[in-house]
């Protein structure tokens, strides 16, 4: 039986270019839409009263954060 890893590969080789754009596209989106999911959850679960930031300051230590983990 062939790995689920290898079905992926195999499925993405038969893709039509176009197709697998698109859905990089969408995979991407989607990738971004939950990373900022989970740091609205973290700073929910952690943030207390009184602790707040900027849009600036909140930018900055999500870009930091997101360069870290690249």
């Amino acid at each position: 039986m062939r790995s689920r890893r290898q079905q992926l590969h195999n499925l993405v080789d038969q893709m039509p270019k176009d197709e697998l754009e698109r859905a990089w596209e969408l995979l991407t989106k989607l990738y971004y839409d939950v990373y900022m999911l989970k740091a609205i959850q973290y700073a929910q679960r952690t943030l207390k009263p009184g602790d707040s930031f900027t849009t600036e300051e909140a930018m900055r230590v999500l870009s930091n954060d997101y360069l870290m983990k690249l």
